[in-house]
């Protein structure tokens, strides 16, 4: 993809290179007044760092309504990611997913989608008040994983909910995995559907060689791309690109009803600067990193019984491509579960990997990681295995179970409720969240029914010492649910 603009720019950066040498004297916030309130502070941050760390002004431009040079950083972005727009966002990825699904759904508003959704998604449902028509992904039974979504589903789904305003898909999931998402958008657009995608795990598509598919490249509506990830810019830092058919001034208004009106510039501009980078080496970067990815791959299925996984997943549909990028690991074999593996990594080989499930462990692989590191990583799993290898039996090897929704997650959210022993909870309706963190796919949603399946497989995730989240209850021992029944 050619540019047609300068991505050798930085406006934001430039323009704060530029602010510094003016030497202008701070009578507004930040408190710290650019480090000097706060002398510890700024020593464990530094100076260079507090000293940018302003309150929006002329020269600076403003981030909920740019005239100037966040203007042009986010004609830069579009351009650099072949999107007619784009949006800087400073609340993280979640709050440019919600922005998507505000934008389009209303109360009562029907949108399509997988369940295994970040909760962001299904917390913009409650927000809105739109109601999700689930397409259940396939299991890969023999990895314990959830799959993308089946062409076919979506298709039957489409034609069973013609009042359906939007489909939103995963691009690609936790574990790399990618549906077709073009044949999903020219369908969903057939019949008068959006389309979002959630591309938080995919920001390397739009830079690298022979990746799958993005979603601008697919026709998708808008996409939520997190460029704090696989990007390397600063932890919640991520863009919103939107095509050609969406209004972009009435997008940023809903943008300006989630964000916070005092935009960050240290994250501003890490996403200026972000872009640029990869815009100029990101193709010869992003070889690297899946040639890295590789080799460690390789190396891990020589160790035995783990299986680090990749396109020979690849069936046409439900795994439609693959993000060779992702080093997700397969560990039941070992006789321990992916939270365990995640757990001693940490606890006794100082390596910290993105997470741990039930069966898996993903190791992600971006710019910033070096050959050192993968082979220690390497050596560390086969230390585990030769410590710690034991037999399975008895273990779950699935992370997801189908949920049965009854209602609307605005309306179990928001409903009357009671907190009751989770054992004592089968058969009632969910009024809260649970889930594992990450990846922070909710195991439970409001509106869902509790079954002994589920309850069970909270237990065991617990017990092997997964971070559940969401609950009232910061223990997971009790659960609300809706009072006086469904």
């Amino acid at each position: 993809m050619e540019n047609r603009l300068n991505q050798n720019s930085a406006p934001i950066k430039e323009a704060l290179e530029n602010l510094k040498q003016k030497r202008i004297v701070p009578f507004d916030v930040p408190g710290h007044k650019r480090g000097m309130g706060n002398y510890e502070l700024t020593d464990f941050l530094g100076e260079k760092c507090m000293g940018v760390d302003i309150n929006s002004m002329k020269p600076l431009d403003n981030l909920c309504h740019p005239v100037s040079v966040i203007k042009e950083a986010e004609e830069l972005a579009a351009d650099a990611f072949g999107a007619h727009s784009a949006f800087f966002m400073v609340n993280g990825t979640t709050s440019a997913v919600q922005a998507m699904i505000m934008s389009v759904c209303k109360k009562g508003s029907k949108i399509i989608l997988p369940r295994n959704v970040h909760r962001s998604v299904i917390n913009a449902l409650i927000i809105c008040g739109a109601i999700p028509v689930y397409v259940n992904p396939e299991i890969n039974h023999d990895l314990g994983i959830s799959l993308g979504m089946s062409v076919v589903k979506v298709k039957e789904t489409i034609k069973e909910n013609p009042e359906a305003v939007a489909v939103l898909v995963n691009n690609p999931t936790y574990y790399g995995i990618c549906s077709n998402l073009k044949a999903i958008t020219d369908f969903a657009h057939l019949n008068g559907m959006r389309v979002l995608v959630d591309e938080a795990h995919g920001a390397h598509f739009y830079f690298g060689e022979n990746m799958p598919i993005t979603a601008m490249a697919a026709g998708a509506d808008m996409a939520a791309v997190s460029m704090h990830k696989s990007g390397g810019s600063l932890t919640q830092s991520s863009f919103l690109l939107a095509g050609k058919d969406i209004n972009k001034n009435y997008l940023r208004q809903i943008i300006n009803l989630m964000q916070t009106t005092s935009g960050s510039y240290l994250l501003l501009s890490s996403l200026d600067l972000s872009r640029k980078k990869l815009a100029l080496e990101g193709r010869e970067l992003f070889a690297k990193v899946e040639a890295m990815a590789n080799y460690a791959r390789n190396e891990i299925n020589l160790i035995g019984d783990y299986y680090a996984y990749s396109k020979e997943l690849i069936n046409g549909d439900t795994v439609y491509d693959f993000d060779a990028t992702k080093l997700s690991v397969y560990t039941l074999d070992v006789g321990l579960a992916g939270i365990e593996v995640c757990n001693i990594l940490l606890n006794d080989y100082d390596i910290q990997v993105e997470f741990g499930d039930i069966g898996n462990i993903l190791a992600y692989i971006s710019i910033g990681d070096t050959q050192k590191n993968l082979e220690r990583l390497v050596s560390s799993l086969a230390d585990i295995r030769r410590k710690y290898k034991k037999d399975n039996t008895g273990m779950l090897n699935h992370e997801y179970i189908s949920p049965k929704v009854v209602l609307a997650p605005q309306e179990a959210f928001y409903a009357k409720k009671k907190l009751v022993p989770i054992r004592k909870s089968a058969g009632s309706l969910c009024a809260e969240f649970v889930m594992c963190y990450p990846p922070g796919i909710p195991i439970l949603a409001p509106g869902e029914e509790i079954t002994e399946e589920i309850i069970d497989y909270i237990e065991y995730a617990k017990g092997k010492g997964c971070f559940l989240i969401g609950a009232e209850d910061l223990d997971a021992n009790r659960i609300n649910i809706l009072k006086g029944g469904r």
